[in-house]
């Protein structure tokens, strides 16, 4: 249930960085969101209104905060979580209508300061340039998610393009932070310097680089030998689960139902587990064999809460069979 929670004025609510897991209506007080402006790097404080929610869309999004929520005066708040959120939209058409105001006017203001910075500037006149500076910007700010979207965006249009080289060596910090960003709750550290990754670690990378390349068969090569290997069990045990991944980008169904469900004997604490039951039961399902897609769908939903991004996966997976048969 929604419950009701008091804070003391300059007390924080969550940090930038936090994993986001609760939304919040302000009922008194006053709560102010502190981020950094995407051109000029400035602090900028936007004020919520009493009534007004936040949090909402890191939230539903199943991403860390991107802004300080900081309470000016005593306030009191209703907190949800993202089901019981989810559940009061569904019943409440005025609050889905705030919601895509709101949604309307920030996603209007981000194309403005998205487009200034990629036309402002000499070296930002292309969108080449534009891209890959979105990606570093987000990157200094710690919103390491949304920097590994862009530079595996950079890197599907301009593979070959002048920064190449660059996206692909933040990519593997960048997605090292995004995992941990995503298992902890506390902020974000800075991004360890390259020379503290291991040797398997850096091979691990590079192998994601390639698969976010979609360079499959090479990033299976990568993949098979760092699991074969053994030489660090964390990084080998990553491997196995990517190998299963690349199996399927690659249409080799058969195989990757082997794999991962060797994988899963092997490792049945795998923390990637649930992910690769959902591409077992994915490969049934291109292989049209809907009743075992539906076991390894339906056995996903017994393991993982209403609120986790499998959950929701899975549960689209399962209307989208419904639709198509």
């Amino acid at each position: 249930m929604p419950r009701a929670v008091q804070y003391k004025a300059n007390s924080i609510v969550y940090f930038q960085g936090d994993v986001a897991e609760r939304i919040y209506i302000l009922k008194s007080g006053k709560v102010s969101l502190n981020y950094n402006d995407i051109e000029t790097g400035q602090e900028l404080h936007e004020l919520i209104q009493t009534g007004e929610f936040f949090g909402v869309k890191s939230a539903l999004g199943r991403y860390t905060r991107e802004e300080t929520a900081v309470v000016l005066s005593d306030a009191q708040m209703v907190v949800f979580t993202v089901p019981e959120f989810e559940q009061l939209i569904m019943q409440n058409t005025r609050i889905i209508m705030k919601m895509l105001k709101v949604f309307s006017n920030q996603l209007r203001r981000i194309h403005k300061q998205v487009r200034n910075l990629i036309s402002s500037g000499k070296e930002s006149t292309d969108p080449e340039s534009g891209l890959f500076r979105i990606g570093q910007y987000y990157h200094r700010a710690k919103k390491f998610p949304q920097a590994l979207y862009a530079y595996r965006r950079y890197l599907t249009y301009y593979p070959s393009g002048k920064y190449a080289d660059e996206a692909n060596r933040n990519i593997p910090l960048a997605e090292q932070n995004a995992q941990g960003s995503m298992r902890s709750s506390a902020p974000v550290s800075a991004a360890p310097a390259r020379e503290e990754l291991s040797n398997a670690a850096k091979a691990y990378y590079n192998a994601v680089s390639l698969h976010s390349q979609e360079k499959y068969q090479e990033a299976l090569k990568e993949f098979q030998r760092i699991a074969s290997d053994k030489a660090d069990q964390e990084y080998a045990a990553k491997a196995a689960f990517e190998i299963g991944r690349c199996y399927f980008a690659l249409g080799r169904y058969d195989e990757c139902i082997r794999h991962l469900s060797g994988m899963i004997k092997t490792y049945p604490k795998h923390p990637d587990l649930t992910d690769a039951l959902f591409y077992v039961g994915s490969c049934y399902e291109k292989k049209d064999d809907i009743p075992k897609a539906l076991g390894f769908y339906k056995k996903i939903l017994t393991m993982v809460r209403e609120d986790m991004p499998i959950h929701r996966k899975v549960k689209k997976a399962i209307a989208a069979m419904g639709a198509a048969s």
